[in-house]
């Protein structure tokens, strides 16, 4: 057969379907070196740029000032939340006081019946009497000595209810006090946990890239005072529109007042509001601000509310109370302690809320700056309100 006389192919002429050694050795080494990059460790190029990690770390710090809020908020409600079960624990043991002293004093009464055979049926109390007049007259004295025991027996009753009911409520309250002192505690944890996260990505920037990093922020300082100085000229011209407009109102008053000579006390328009209140406004504002800057340069701390340290609402609080007004402890409340003005309509004094979560707050100094504690790693410092952006303010609000 033809298949018999065919020379057998030498050994190693063909693998995987490849021709030649060399060409088979060259094509394994290829695969080598391809399964090589695969394995191998991510490239500096997965590293997020210095933009990046300015996002995110402002992300975290602002994810951490809202944290911070709700710690406040919690961290108030437990301490009023215990003040009120610590009020109720006291009424309780002075309610248990006195029902033992009821109970000890209807003890007495059952001994004396005991004692005198009051307890006893009529007919042997009447047989054991040395008298008839001595039963008469112990019965007497009994039935007034019953009537007392009965408004005993129903004064501990209505007492034991209330005091029950005292109970009660002291328990549903320290229930919500734990409530609350697990939330202070998810919330300083959470707190905590976006700080940390933004030190890590700050951390890892090499000094080329903190440098850029310092770049881009004082771009941003640049465009948000330029915003600054807009806002100052435009309510600078507002305000001289507004007193030539007095003035001009002022003149036409007196000229008509002269040409009639007579009391126009009922004729004559409306006076313009009295400034009294925007003076009395303008005091306290004063003071405000002159705490406020008085607390420049000390470090931002979250949950602080001084003497050495603030957050942004505690700084707030602390500036107003120093004016005599009383404000919430947080920026959610805070922002619906007074009246809603509009940015052009700011003065000094004035609380300039930012975000949509309304988690940040500054006050407002005069010519689109404020004085706020902005963040964990800063100090208390006047800046721009335009300080991340005109679309973060959320609302400016007159406290007194």
């Amino acid at each position: 057969m033809a298949s018999q006389h065919r020379k057998p192919r030498p050994a190693g002429t063909r693998v995987a379907g490849i021709r030649t050694p060399a060409l088979a050795t060259a094509a394994l080494t290829s695969v080598a070196l391809l399964s090589q990059t695969a394995t191998a460790a991510p490239s500096t190029d997965d590293k997020p740029s210095v933009e990046e990690v300015e996002k995110k770390v402002d992300d975290l710090y602002r994810q951490a000032e809202t944290a911070t809020e709700k710690y406040n908020a919690a961290k108030e409600k437990t301490t009023k939340q215990r003040k009120q079960v610590d009020t109720l624990l006291d009424d309780v043991a002075q309610r248990a006081q006195k029902l033992n002293d009821a109970r000890e004093e209807l003890g007495s009464y059952a001994a004396a019946q005991y004692r005198t055979g009051a307890s006893a049926p009529d007919t042997a109390t009447f047989l054991l009497a040395d008298t008839p007049q001595d039963y008469f007259d112990q019965t007497q004295l009994m039935g007034r000595v019953t009537e007392r025991q009965k408004g005993a027996v129903d004064d501990y009753f209505a007492d034991q209810a209330e005091t029950m009911k005292k109970r009660q409520e002291a328990a549903e309250s320290l229930q919500t006090l734990t409530d609350s002192q697990n939330d202070l505690r998810t919330a300083k944890a959470t707190v905590q946990k976006k700080l940390s996260s933004a030190r890590a990505l700050l951390s890892q920037l090499t000094a080329e890239e903190k440098a850029r990093l310092a770049a881009i922020e004082e771009r941003k300082r640049q465009e948000a005072a330029r915003k600054a100085a807009e806002l100052a000229e435009q309510q600078q011209k507002a305000a001289a529109e507004a007193a030539a407009q007095r003035e001009s109102s002022d003149a036409s008053g007196s000229g008509s007042t002269g040409s009639t000579g007579t009391d126009t006390s009922s004729s004559s328009p409306s006076p313009s509001p009295s400034p009294a209140t925007d003076s009395s406004y303008a005091t306290k504002a004063e003071k405000a601000l002159a705490f406020a800057r008085a607390q420049i340069g000390k470090p931002y701390v979250w949950g602080a509310t001084g003497p050495d340290s603030y957050d942004c609402s505690g700084l707030t609080q602390a500036a107003w109370k120093a004016a005599g007004v009383t404000l919430p402890r947080v920026t959610y409340d805070q922002v619906n302690a007074g009246t809603t003005v509009s940015l052009s309509s700011a003065q000094p004094g004035d609380l300039v809320f930012f975000y949509a979560d309304v988690t940040h707050v500054g006050i407002y100094i005069g010519n689109g700056m404020m004085i706020h504690a902005p963040k964990p790693g800063t100090y208390v410092r006047e800046e721009s309100i335009y300080y991340d952006g005109e679309s973060s303010i959320h609302s400016v609000v007159r406290p007194a």
